[in-house]
């Protein structure tokens, strides 16, 4: 056990980047979007998406290690504001996604210029999630160093994260638009995208729910 955690991949501690790929692959807000988003879309919506959730996930995890993100898990009020204007963002990006269904309906392979569109709800979505800040607060500690410098440690850490959670939401992506091939037809469509819209409002529910502790 001793050799497994001091094992590095990069100078990334092994440990690490399975603890990582276990939090990436358990099922949860980016992997259910990413995969029905994918479905209902296609594979260039779901890379749009995917660059954008990739860029947050790396500008907080950059917050994290500049100390800021400690500042949010010690300050109710900023908690506060994070979390429910992450909430509401996702109640009008179902609203939106529910109400707005001819923004995309060109075939997948045409040019589209929703794709920045997607590209910021992914940004957005994860820049006002508080639990990501506080991931990177919880969870990269116990695997710095404390006689190695931080900052450089912090960050080559975020990194890793980022490319790991990346990996897996490609793979997502690739997996759900091939699925997509056989749902063609356009009310297929239609339910992929109205049960798109439900999703994102069940991750907005799930994200009161699984800070409700946090925020006290």
């Amino acid at each position: 056990m001793d050799a497994f955690l001091q094992t590095t991949i990069a100078g990334i501690p092994l440990a690490f980047l399975w603890t990582a790929i276990l939090i990436e692959l358990t099922p949860g807000p980016n992997m259910s979007y990413l995969a029905v988003l994918s479905l209902a879309e296609g594979r260039r919506a779901g890379l749009a998406a995917v660059a954008g959730v990739a860029l947050g996930l790396l500008i907080i995890g950059v917050v994290a290690a500049l100390g800021l993100a400690a500042a949010i898990s010690q300050s109710p009020a900023l908690y506060q504001i994070l979390r429910w204007a992450g909430v509401a963002y996702l109640v009008w990006l179902a609203y939106d996604i529910w109400t707005n269904e001819e923004q995309n309906a060109q075939p997948d392979g045409s040019p589209d210029t929703g794709l920045l569109l997607y590209f910021a709800r992914g940004l957005i979505t994860n820049l006002l999630n508080p639990k990501a800040a506080i991931f990177y607060v919880a969870v990269l500690p116990p695997f710095i160093d404390p006689d190695r410098p931080i900052l450089p440690q912090t960050l080559a850490l975020s990194v890793a994260y980022v490319a790991v959670a990346t990996t897996i939401h490609l793979a997502i992506v690739t997996l759900a638009a091939e699925a997509r091939k056989n749902l063609q037809n356009q009310m297929s469509l239609m339910k992929l995208r109205r049960a798109l819209a439900v999703s994102v409002l069940m991750i907005a529910v799930w994200l009161i729910w699984s800070t409700r502790h946090a925020a006290h």
